[in-house]
């Protein structure tokens, strides 16, 4: 689970304006944070199979607005990939 500081300080970095809280960028880069805390989770409690199956949930949304956002707008995709370091 993120903090409320966490979580502000992950839509701060890629959000439009001060009300943007919603957006697919936003939503992506909460979900990137959330899984790297369940990433950390997963690698001292190998054997926690309900968090993995978690990880698997969450990984398949962040993919599924990443699909929607490079439909959009190829440029929105390609900041959001560099900003949080996603693919190579």
């Amino acid at each position: 689970m993120l903090t409320k500081e966490e979580k502000q300080t992950s839509i701060a970095t890629v959000q439009n304006s001060e009300q943007d809280t919603g957006s697919s960028a936003v939503q992506v880069s909460v979900l990137t944070a959330r899984i790297k805390k369940l990433d950390d989770h997963l690698k001292q409690n190998r054997k926690d199979l309900h968090a993995r199956r978690g990880l698997v949930g969450l990984v398949s949304k962040r993919r599924k607005h990443l699909s929607y956002l490079k439909q959009v707008s190829q440029e929105a995709y390609d900041t959001i990939v560099k900003k949080l370091a996603l693919r190579g």
